[in-house]
């Protein structure tokens, strides 16, 4: 079982590819580049976390970077603000799903747990997932915050992901947290979060 983990450099992604790597799966890791709304701060730390996850899990775990400040500027300029993380979630979603399709993935990991942040609402998720046909495995879905920090502490990734820098400067000041399917779906065809994900899957490249 091969699987594209998407890498945001927070506590819960790296806990969640150490996660499947434990269950078994051979794992692909794919850090969305969310320049210029983010720095290079978190691109470092992403690495960082990167090589610490090969030293705990004992796998290569490649590490790609796809951009994805455009699709975060055409979401901003053509979507209901309050949907920005949900339609951010929908295009990364898809990225992995090109990229990991090109590299013989079966499925995407990702680290949600839920109801810990809004877009991991379970209405939210539902949303982001709407016509997606691709599994994702979500290991932390049931965990609290303490239990996820507790194994990011034990592997070591904890203090690289507290790192200051590793917030993102486009989340609206309020988020929707019960998207309704309808609007997603409209908003995701005026986007075209599909030509988004493809062009960023075909921009990512092999950082590690």
């Amino acid at each position: 079982m091969k699987l594209i983990a998407l890498l945001s450099g927070g506590i819960d992604s790296p806990v969640a590819a150490y996660r499947m790597c434990q269950a078994g799966a051979e794992v692909v890791l794919l850090h969305m580049d969310n320049t210029p709304y983010s720095d290079e701060v978190q691109r470092k730390d992403v690495m960082e976390i990167a090589r610490i996850l090969r030293e705990a899990t004992g796998q290569e775990l490649p590490l790609w970077f796809a951009p994805h400040g455009d699709s975060q500027t055409a979401i901003h300029d053509r979507c209901d603000y309050n949907y920005q993380c949900v339609m951010c979630k929908r295009v990364m979603q898809r990225t992995a799903r090109e990229l990991g399709k090109k590299l013989g993935c079966s499925g995407i990991v990702m680290g949600d747990s839920l109801g810990q942040v809004a877009s991991q609402t379970l209405r939210n998720i539902r949303s982001e997932n709407i016509g997606l046909d691709f599994p994702v495995a979500r290991p932390l879905i049931g965990y609290d915050k303490i239990e996820i920090e507790a194994i990011a502490k034990e592997i070591e990734t904890y203090d690289v992901s507290i790192r200051p820098g590793h917030g993102c400067s486009i989340v609206p000041v309020r988020p929707i947290t019960e998207a309704k399917p309808e609007k997603v779906v409209s908003m995701s065809e005026t986007v075209d979060i599909d030509a988004l994900a493809r062009a960023s899957a075909d921009a990512a490249y092999l950082v590690q």
